[in-house]
C-alpha cells in the first residue's frame, strides 16, 4: 500500500519571491537549477525520459544527476556514477550535427548514430562538456547544494509534482530528498506568475 503523501501548490507573482520561497523549503536537500532561469528547461519528455533510460539500463536509480535537458526533441545528461575505480561523471546525449570536439579529460565510451557517451573523471570536465554539446540553452545543473540529486528521488516525486500544473510551464528549479521534492516553475505567456509545488509523504 503506497505512502499518504502531502501536496502544496502556491503562486508568486515575484521571481524573487518564488526564490526565496524555493531555497527556504529545499533547505540541505539536493536541487537542480535552470542554466538560463528566464528560459527554463522545457518539460514535455522529462517523465518518459527518465522511465525509459531506467527500463534499459542506462541510467540507473543510485546515479546521481549533475545537469540534464530535456525536450521534446533531444536529450542530454551529466550522471555521477560510482565505479570500481571511484566516480565517475559519464556525459550522454545527442551526436549533434556539428564539427568534432575534441575531449581533452574524456574517454569515449560510445559514439553512434545519434547518441554519444563520454566518461570523466572530474565534474567540471563533464559539465564543460555538456554546456559545450547544448550550449545550456534549457538546461538545469546541480548547484548550491553539497550533492546532486539522485535519479531514484526524481522517478519518484517529479511525476506527482507536474501531474499539479494548470499548464505546461518550465522547470526554473528543483530539489529532490528522500521523503519530499518542490519544483518551482516560471510563468507562461497565459498566465504570469511562478508556480511552486512541493509533494512528500505525510509526517
Amino acid at each position: 500500500m503506497p505512502a499518504p503523501q502531502t501536496l502544496v501548490v502556491r503562486t508568486f507573482a515575484d521571481r524573487s519571491e518564488g526564490l526565496s520561497h524555493f531555497i527556504l523549503r529545499a533547505g540541505e536537500a539536493p536541487r537542480l537549477l535552470a542554466f538560463d532561469d528566464a528560459l527554463g528547461c522545457p518539460l514535455e519528455t522529462a517523465l518518459a525520459a527518465l522511465e525509459w533510460t531506467g527500463a534499459v539500463g542506462i541510467i540507473v536509480d543510485d546515479d546521481l544527476l549533475h545537469a540534464a535537458r530535456l525536450t521534446s526533441e533531444t536529450a542530454a545528461a551529466v550522471i555521477e556514477r560510482k565505479t570500481q575505480n571511484g566516480r565517475r561523471f559519464v556525459y550522454l546525449g545527442p551526436r549533434l550535427d556539428a564539427p568534432p570536439m575534441d575531449v581533452f579529460e574524456g574517454a569515449v565510451l560510445f559514439d553512434e548514430p545519434g547518441v554519444k557517451a563520454v566518461e570523466f573523471s572530474q565534474r567540471a570536465h563533464g559539465l564543460a562538456h555538456f554546456l559545450r554539446a547544448t550550449s545550456g540553452a534549457g538546461a538545469l545543473i546541480a548547484l548550491l547544494g553539497r550533492r546532486a540529486p539522485e535519479i531514484r528521488h526524481l522517478r519518484r516525486w517529479l511525476g506527482p509534482v507536474i501531474k499539479e500544473l494548470d499548464v505546461p510551464r518550465p522547470l526554473v528549479a528543483g530539489w529532490f530528498a528522500a521523503t519530499a521534492a518542490g519544483c518551482l516553475f516560471g510563468p507562461t505567456e497565459s498566465e504570469p506568475n511562478y508556480r511552486y509545488i512541493e509533494a512528500g509523504l505525510e509526517s
